[in-house]
């Protein structure tokens, strides 16, 4: 007979680190199904990959994007083979990327003017929730303010696969706060804003096949809900602090619940540990009042077995990986935790905090290497270099080793640059613009000056012009025109 084993034992809890994605609540966590990728989700619009392989114990994501420009992440998923990744954020269209973080695909938006939702193409309003399919590695879903929940098709983004319509018990629409997959993804499950739990054939997008009308308060945010790993057990995270545990089969009323599980979150999870035996999820605290909790309760009876103090904010997401075991944990300000043993976990943070960090390689570049040549020709032998602090200063006085910048010019112009009136092409020419180049001199006089020259050495136009050109009769002097105003009447003369 086997002997039992204390589920608690198996928590892996003695070792953590901290991975510092921002300042904002982490409000989404992914790890693919290998568990050598973690990729996390905030307030402050990124999402921050971390490779633990890649990893030394300096802990820095290896890239950061904002896939959705100004929308708060509200979910991000791996899929099944771990080559994409689901992006949920506060707009009203999903998006797909692979995974180094380049767009694959992005969902439509449907037409907002349009009252029957079933005949818009995509969501209208915000989105709460997003996962993809267990089995299928194409199809994904998604649950919005608009009322809906949709399945898509990777192959076709300018259309959803299904609709799935959530109605109250007098047939009006109610917003669907949370979304999944049964584990063998033959049926979807929504927790709704009225408090119900409705569940739907995957096949068969009109009717319910299960519903529980008063699962949870009416008007709290239902933040998560999560199938057992044997696919019998539904685990419900309410808004209204509670944790409540379902059999599908008989659906009325819960197998057990907890109160008093504080959450301020729409996204607060809870997960199934990977031997099914237990169940855990996080608190939330305001500031300066507590620590906030990752608390583990026992899946049957609900006792609660285990708790971890995380910090002094509230824990948002939860993840326990089943291949690692590890446990991951995002904070209300802005850290993602990671747990492990290093005795019952394997992988994943035990890779990088064992790599020490990495020198900087500082810029001690100017020397060159030095090469040791025994045989060669005392002509062709290098002076042995006695030390690189000597060298570093001779070379740093060499102009063309150190790169030393041309000075400005001085004087006029040369060589294409420009004198230093401001150093730039447009104040040289404003300076030449400026200068007064006004000439007082007669122009006739400026003219006639050449005139001796070019009648003595015709060199260009006047030869070809000899035989034809007319004598150049010039005006008389200005002088001689002045004293023939002298004999004008008053009036005619030339006014000055």
């Amino acid at each position: 007979m086997m002997r039992y084993m204390n589920p608690v034992k198996k928590i892996p809890d003695t070792h953590e680190i901290t991975l510092q994605h921002g300042t904002k609540s982490v409000s989404a966590l992914a790890l693919d199904p290998s568990g050598a990728r973690l990729i996390t989700g905030s307030f402050d619009y990124d999402v921050k990959f971390w490779d633990f392989a890649g990893m030394d114990s300096s802990l820095h994501a290896f890239r950061s994007l904002q896939p959705c420009e100004c929308h708060q992440i509200r979910s991000l998923q791996y899929s099944v083979t771990g080559d994409v990744i689901l992006v949920v954020a506060g707009n009203s269209q999903a998006k797909v990327l692979d995974r180094d973080g380049f767009q694959v695909l992005e969902c439509i938006k449907g037409d907002q003017y349009i009252v029957d939702m079933a005949n818009t193409k995509g969501h209208t309003a915000m989105l709460n929730d997003g996962c993809w399919h267990p089995k299928i590695k194409e199809e994904f879903l998604t649950c919005s303010n608009d009322g809906t929940v949709r399945t898509w098709d990777l192959s076709s983004e300018k259309k959803h696969k299904s609709v799935f319509k959530p109605r109250s018990l007098q047939g009006k629409k109610v917003t669907p706060t949370c979304c999944t997959y049964s584990r063998d993804g033959k049926l979807i499950a929504a927790g709704c804003q009225d408090g119900t739990i409705q569940i739907w054939d995957r096949n068969l997008s009109v009717h319910t096949k299960f519903h529980c009308r008063q699962a949870h308060a009416p008007g709290s945010d239902t933040s998560c809900l999560s199938f057992s790993y044997d696919g019998v057990t539904l685990a419900s995270r309410g808004g209204d602090d509670t944790l409540k545990t379902w059999d599908i089969r008989s659906f009325r009323k819960p197998l057990g619940q907890v109160t008093g599980l504080t959450s301020f979150f729409p996204m607060t999870d809870c997960c199934f540990s990977p031997d099914d035996k237990l169940l855990l999820t996080g608190t939330s605290v305001r500031k300066d009042e507590g620590n906030g909790k990752l608390v583990f309760f026992e899946r049957q009876s609900l006792q609660k077995v285990y708790e971890i103090e995380v910090a002094d904010t509230s824990v948002v997401r939860c993840l326990w990986h089943p291949k690692l075991n590890q446990i991951m944990v995002g904070t209300g300000n802005g850290l993602a935790k990671v747990y492990y043993d290093p005795v019952k976990s394997q992988r994943g943070a035990m890779l990088c905090v064992v790599k020490s960090k990495t020198k900087e390689k500082h810029a001690e570049t100017l020397t060159q290497d030095y090469i040791i040549t025994p045989h060669a020709l005392p002509m062709f032998r290098e002076a042995r270099q006695r030390s690189t602090r000597k060298q570093l200063e001779k070379d740093r006085l060499d102009p063309l080793k150190s790169h030393k910048p041309e000075p400005p010019v001085s004087g006029p112009g040369r060589g294409g640059r420009v004198a230093a009136h401001g150093g730039t092409l447009s104040s040289f020419i404003v300076k030449n613009i400026a200068l007064d180049k006004t000439d007082d001199s007669n122009p006739r006089e400026a003219i006639l000056r050449h005139a001796k020259e070019a009648s003595e050495n015709p060199y260009w136009v006047a030869p070809a012009y000899k035989q034809t050109q007319p004598e150049p009769m010039f005006a008389e002097e200005e002088e001689e025109e002045e004293e023939g105003d002298k004999d004008q009447p008053e009036w005619k003369k030339r006014k000055i």
